[in-house]
């Protein structure tokens, strides 16, 4: 394991609880959804952390216990943690929604001219000359 997240160690070859941080963790998730931001939540918990590595603590499904990590926040709290997460990214436009994307297809079939006989010597102005035979069919 390359990462753990904040909250576990290993003792003994085994994922474990740190009580300590994971007291931390719990008080950071009734912060969170207190109202509080990711910053003052994590700072309020006693989390040192930065801004994206609260939200990563927000969504890792790990804190809901799996085969290598023991449980520390409950279902609930974390779904409901989740959904305030949603709900504030929606109402701060932090969310792209792929309805809103009106940008057209980008095209897929292209053709190229005959360079022609004369083809520079000099290997970039030699790209750009048979760069610029690219076009597009549609």
């Amino acid at each position: 394991m390359a990462y753990i997240p904040y909250g576990y160690k290993i003792q003994d070859g085994v994922v474990t609880v740190d009580e300590k941080s994971a007291g931390q963790v719990k008080v950071f998730f009734e912060k969170y959804l207190s109202g509080l931001s990711l910053t003052v939540a994590g700072e309020q918990a006693g989390i040192d952390k930065t801004h994206s590595v609260m939200g990563r603590i927000l969504k890792d499904v790990s804190y809901l216990g799996n085969d290598v990590y023991p449980a520390i926040i409950d279902k609930e709290i974390f779904d409901k943690a989740e959904e305030v997460r949603n709900k504030r990214a929606k109402d701060l436009g932090r969310v792209v929604e792929l309805a809103a994307f009106t940008s057209p297809p980008p095209k897929e079939r292209f053709k190229m001219n005959k360079p022609g006989n004369k083809l520079p010597v000099d290997p970039f102005a030699r790209a750009e000359h048979l760069y610029n035979l690219i076009e597009s069919e549609e």
